[in-house]
């Protein structure tokens, strides 16, 4: 993983106004009482008067407010959050994604395996503030952007957000940034919103980002009737805690990400915006990964060629199995077809501003009537089965805070479940920047183009070297090998089957 940061490599960052920082920590200015992102304009303090700390909630714990000038929450998130596996980082993805204001401390505690009091002690001592309080930041910071990008109402925006009360909103949005929701509300960049339930707003993303091969990849896995893609959006719908959802992304002429989405409870807004931060990995760290990958001779041409390359995540972690399980050993756009079957039978149909859609099937639907409707061998279907009935009845639990390892471990011990399934699940669902799926004929097929060992053996032991960016090498090797080189021209893809060895 990445090596932590010392005070002088900090300083140096915030000297040079460096924006590749912002996000994975904030500088904390004594003399004044404020934090700022890095890159911010105003007049670099002394080092003797500067503090840095790993979150914005620890920063206002200790007494700080954030900067008026560079509002340090407006960035995108650190990567950290996805790079560690630890305690703190599942933490932190469980968070962004809402198991707090779903479950509370409680749920968010029994999710990671301590209790609330040691889940505390844990944070605090790793990020400076407790579980609450990292809270209240990130609920800040969806509100903040709300009120800058929206026309949502003061109440809409509170509710979006996650706070309990009007009351509760005003005083954080005024402890938080010392303005109130209405001054900042004056800093707006126009909205967008004219219906309840509509949003419009820009997603923050670091620079490069290779869009062409994301939009690409979403575009040619897209499921008939659930998602759509083109060259420079993509959309679908989605089942949420208050209701079905539709969201797009789309690239605008600025060459900025804006989300737009429909809901049907203002308060799944946020942990939708975690799921697509997290879908379009727009919080990785592309100077560090292109960095790491292009120091290998065979990769720099790559990396040159495709910088800022993004690993696509999954929106929802039950959903993503079985999308991995229907798509062992066949094409992806056999595996399209037979998704796109299974949401017309058994998905809930929704209208959408994409037209008419389905939700993609719930894992208790597909238990009790996807041998109905899937085709082909009898043990990959029952597999599916048995893998739906699982995540239904609650023996398998699957999420973005699980501990790598100990996922792979329980998606191993199902039937039907081999290596390249249980991997591919955490690369998509955990985020996980580390994993080689040396099995993957097109993986093998990129590495053979470019002239690193493209047998199972020879690859893993060669991608030692590249640790732990892995999961990056994957996705160059996919954009090199010619059916996934047909995915960003938007072509069709040749006949191409998968291998779960």
């Amino acid at each position: 993983m990445t090596i932590a940061m010392t005070f002088d490599e900090r300083y140096r960052a915030i000297d040079a106004r460096d924006a590749r920082f912002d996000g994975q920590f904030v500088t904390a200015v004594h003399s004044t009482g404020i934090y700022c992102r890095p890159s911010c304009p105003a007049r670099t303090p002394k080092a003797a008067n500067v503090s840095f700390f790993p979150t914005s909630a620890a920063a206002h714990e200790a007494g700080f407010r954030a900067c008026k000038r560079c509002l340090p929450e407006a960035t995108p998130g650190s990567p950290q959050w996805n790079l560690r596996g630890d305690v703190a980082g599942r933490a932190m993805r469980l968070i962004a994604d809402g198991v707090v204001d779903r479950d509370g401390v409680p749920g968010l505690a029994e999710r990671l395996g301590y209790s609330d009091r040691h889940l505390t002690r844990l944070l605090t001592a790793e990020l400076g503030a407790g579980p609450l309080a990292l809270v209240r930041a990130h609920r800040a910071h969806t509100a903040r952007t709300l009120l800058v990008d929206t026309d949502l109402s003061m109440p809409d925006v509170a509710f979006a957000a996650g706070f309990g009360s009007i009351r509760q909103f005003n005083d954080t949005m005024t402890e938080v940034f010392t303005l109130s929701p209405t001054e900042l509300r004056a800093r707006r960049r126009g909205g967008t919103l004219a219906t309840p339930g509509r949003i419009d707003l820009v997603l923050p993303v670091r620079e490069p980002f290779d869009a062409v091969g994301l939009f690409g990849w979403m575009r040619a896995h897209a499921i008939p009737g659930v998602e759509t893609g083109d060259a420079a959006s993509f959309a679908r719908t989605i089942r949420l805690d208050g209701g079905p959802a539709w969201f797009e992304v789309r690239q605008d002429a600025a060459g900025r990400l804006r989300l737009r989405a429909e809901l049907t409870s203002l308060r799944d807004l946020a942990p939708l915006i975690s799921r697509v931060r997290r879908l379009f990995d727009l919080d990785a760290d592309p100077a560090a990964i292109d960095a790491g990958l292009s120091r290998h001779p065979e990769l720099g041409p790559l990396v040159a060629r495709i910088p800022g390359v993004r690993l696509p995540a999954a929106m929802d972690a039950d959903e993503m199995l079985i999308r991995a399980m229907i798509g062992q050993q066949i094409s992806v756009a056999s595996a399209r077809t037979v998704m796109g079957r299974l949401a017309a039978a058994l998905g809930d149909p929704v209208d959408s501003p994409s037209g008419p859609s389905f939700l993609f099937p719930t894992p208790t639907v597909i238990a009790e009537r996807g041998a109905e409707v899937l085709r082909g061998p009898g043990a990959r279907i029952r597999a599916i089965v048995h893998a739906a009935g699982a995540l239904a009845e609650g023996s398998l639990r699957l999420s973005p805070g699980d501990d790598t390892l100990e996922q792979r471990e329980r998606l191993l011990a199902l039937p039907g479940i081999g290596p390249w399934t249980a991997d591919y699940v955490r690369m998509r669902v955990l985020g996980d920047p580390d994993v080689l799926l040396p099995g993957d004929v097109a993986a093998r097929a990129g590495a053979a183009a470019v002239g690193i060992p493209s047998d199972a053996t020879g690859l893993t032991a060669w991608s030692t070297r590249v640790a732990p960016w892995r999961s990056y090498l994957m996705a160059h090797l996919w954009y090199a090998a010619p059916v996934t080189q047909a995915w960003r021209a938007g072509t069709p893809e040749p006949s191409l089957r998968k291998d779960d060895r």
